[in-house]
């Protein structure tokens, strides 16, 4: 059996874990949903509980706010709103989780491309009154632009409209009508009210007429082994290891976090951007050594040749090569107050590798409250997304960020004050290039 026959089981032993982020619109009740996951499935420790009843004096509403679990900033308490991306963890005994709930402000955008960039599902809320708003486009559009292979639209607050089917319905045919112009292929809805907890562990006993899981059952349920790149293997060098010691005096290993696919012992490998090529001589772990390894399995890899490698170089298959260039072409999400500008110079960070780049064109800026794109734009700034040329002084190996996530996306920083100031998602290219030469600007 091939290395890529074996990795789905593999990778699904390996992938219990499932990140996820909200979204939705302000007061739709994302962090609440949260705090009712944590508190119904009993992973609040005492502490936390006493820490709430605490904070309860903040809003003075005479009661504990489930939202304050992940409102952890005072001035969100304050305001009833969520600012920061906030991060927490849980487990049930067939699933451990990391929830990203991130705002819902337009000027937060950044924070929750921050904290959507590595889920595998996007949770948006709908405030069952209002419907789809534009809020919740705009959020949606977000998940789909990071390719965020599942999506569940939680239509909560249902018990403000007296639990109806009607509601729901005409709710998910609003989204369904909006959701033929995304790029996800995996949409879910489930009737909620997070503040009483319908639906969100237990089944509602409000709502006979949904025939379908609580959020919760949902979660665990989710089969997420699949969305991983298992076909084409990516191995970016972090780090390159020599021990220097008599008893490993001829060791030099490669280690990192394998992005995509699988490799195996006796692979021939190409490396890029140089395109020296060997085999794999051995694969080891921490438990020992292996004849496969696949994503995402953090390893060290040994080549049978002695070759120039170092960190940010990329491993790949010889038969299963990325693009190799240095003009890129990329959806831009920007997260600092100087805007970004053609002519512009900055550092670009793509897996494990650094290079210098410089801004060519702005094609298009998205308005992500219609959708609609502007064309006639000179400048990108805080919280805008758009389409961007950009050009290295050096080849890079990448791939489209449709096909791999962490082979298709960079960060852009400032180079005089280090600060990750965009967020860059690479596009299909027209056609393979030649390996370019080493530009200087």
């Amino acid at each position: 059996m091939s290395a890529i026959a074996e990795a789905p089981n593999e990778v699904r032993e390996r992938t219990e874990l499932l990140r996820f982020t909200t979204a939705g619109s302000v007061d739709d009740g994302k962090s609440t949903l949260i705090g009712r996951l944590l508190y119904d499935s009993k992973s609040i420790f005492e502490d936390q509980w006493e820490a709430l009843e605490r904070s309860s004096d903040l809003t003075g509403e005479g009661r504990v706010n489930l939202a304050n679990l992940t409102d952890g900033l005072r001035a969100e308490r304050e305001q009833g709103i969520t600012i920061d991306v906030a991060y927490r963890y849980f487990s049930t005994p067939n699933r451990k989780f990391i929830i990203a709930d991130t705002p819902g402000h337009i000027q937060y955008t950044r924070n929750m491309v921050t904290g959507a960039s590595t889920a595998n599902l996007a949770v948006i809320l709908v405030d069952a009154r209002h419907g789809v708003i534009e809020q919740t486009r705009r959020h949606a559009y977000i998940a789909s632009l990071l390719r965020i292979p599942h999506m569940l639209i939680c239509i909560n607050k249902m018990d403000l409209v007296d639990y109806s089917e009607d509601v729901f319905k005409r709710i998910h045919n609003q989204f369904d009508d909006f959701s033929t112009r995304l790029q996800v292929r995996d949409v879910n809805f489930i009737p909620i009210s997070a503040l009483k907890g319908d639906n969100v562990v237990d089944r509602s006993d409000h709502m006979p007429w949904y025939n379908g899981t609580p959020v919760l059952n949902f979660l665990e349920d989710l089969h997420i082994a699949n969305d991983r790149n298992l076909h084409d293997p990516r191995f970016p060098v972090q780090y390159v290891i020599r021990p220097q010691s008599d008893d490993h005096h001829d060791f030099r290993g490669f280690a990192g976090q394998i992005a995509g696919g699988a490799f195996r012992v006796g692979d021939p490998v190409t490396v890029l951007p140089s395109g020296l090529t060997s085999r794999i001589k051995q694969i080891h772990t921490f438990d020992g050594d292996l004849d496969a390894a696949f994503t995402p399995m953090s390893v060290i890899m040994l080549l049978e040749d002695y070759i120039d490698i170092s960190r940010g170089d990329l491993i790949v298959r010889q038969d299963n090569i990325p693009f190799v260039d240095n003009q890129l072409d990329a959806m831009i999400a920007w997260m600092h107050d100087n805007p970004l500008q053609t002519g512009k110079k900055y550092a670009l960070k793509i897996g494990t590798r650094m290079v210098r780049a410089m801004v060519k064109d702005i094609s298009f800026q998205v308005n992500i409250q219609t959708l609609e794109r502007n064309n006639d734009v000179s400048q990108l700034t805080l919280n805008e997304i758009g389409r961007v040329s950009l050009m290295t002084t050096e080849p890079v190996a990448f791939d489209a960020y449709s096909r791999n996530r962490y082979t298709g996306s960079f960060i852009l920083i400032e180079e005089g004050t280090r600060l990750t100031v965009g967020a860059g998602l690479i596009c299909e290219p027209i056609k393979q290039a030649p390996v370019p030469a080493t530009v200087e600007f």
